[in-house]
């Protein structure tokens, strides 16, 4: 059994996978906030887990603490690299590209091989990257995410409340305040993702993250609704390297 872990800014998610599953197809999954990560053990419990691939963008802290909830088994600590499973980095310095958005990238390649691609993941902040049909991770664009947008108008602005997201889509033009903070919102995250799709001529979007419910019914071009696009990379980079 392969332990897939993607470490956010917010929230660890993770999948158990067995041998020779397809990207995607988990045998079990969940997840917690960062602060409840000791909590992580006794989902596996009882699970025969032989490796652990872990993707981290919180930081060494959280590294160190994860380290000590998973299995005593080989861990390997996901990092983008130039070239894998026939993705090509083209960052200037592919070191430097947040491993989130590299397995993201390949986890839509694994999922929608052969064409090109816009790979928008939507949680803390909102990432959305292109990758062309040829597997050529071309680049991107990182933008505050959902909530990010909505606490700073309510933390700098006097007379304004703090929104959270709503399951409904509000009008365009609301005529409420909560609803026009949030048609806003919305209406810039959707506006990026668009943008970046007809840029890169009209390409499929492929779209994750926990605030991707909220923001894919505000698109107006075709999506594909990911429920975690970091893990499906994760897998394919696992299945790559063995």
């Amino acid at each position: 059994m392969l332990l897939l872990v993607d470490a956010g800014n917010t929230r660890i998610k993770w999948a158990l996978v067995e041998q020779g599953a397809p990207p995607g197809r988990w045998t079990a999954s969940g997840a917690v906030a960062n602060a409840d990560l000791n909590h992580l053990p006794e989902a596996w419990q009882g699970a025969d887990i032989e490796r652990v691939i872990v993707s981290n963008v919180a930081g060494q802290r959280l590294r160190d603490q994860l380290q000590l909830m998973l299995p005593p088994v080989a861990v390997t600590w996901f990092a983008s690299v130039a070239e894998l499973a026939g993705l090509r980095n083209s960052y200037r310095n592919p070191s430097q590209l947040g491993c989130d958005r590299f397995a993201a990238a390949l986890g839509a390649r694994a999922l929608a091989p052969g064409q090109p691609l816009v790979v928008a993941t939507c949680g803390t902040a909102t990432t959305i990257d292109a990758v062309s049909a040829d597997g050529v991770f071309l680049g991107g664009m990182i933008l505050p995410g959902l909530g990010l947008m909505a606490a700073s108008l309510a933390a700098n602005t006097a007379q304004l409340p703090e929104v959270a997201a709503g399951s409904e889509l509000p009008p365009p033009f609301a005529d409420n305040t909560s609803d026009a903070i949030r048609s806003g919102c919305l209406s810039a995250q959707a506006g990026a993702i668009e943008r970046a799709s007809r840029l890169h001529g009209g390409a499929l979007c492929l779209i994750s993250g926990g605030a991707a419910p909220h923001i894919a019914p505000a698109l107006t071009i075709p999506y594909r609704l990911v429920d975690n696009i970091v893990l499906a990379g994760l897998h394919a980079a696992a299945t790559t390297t063995g």
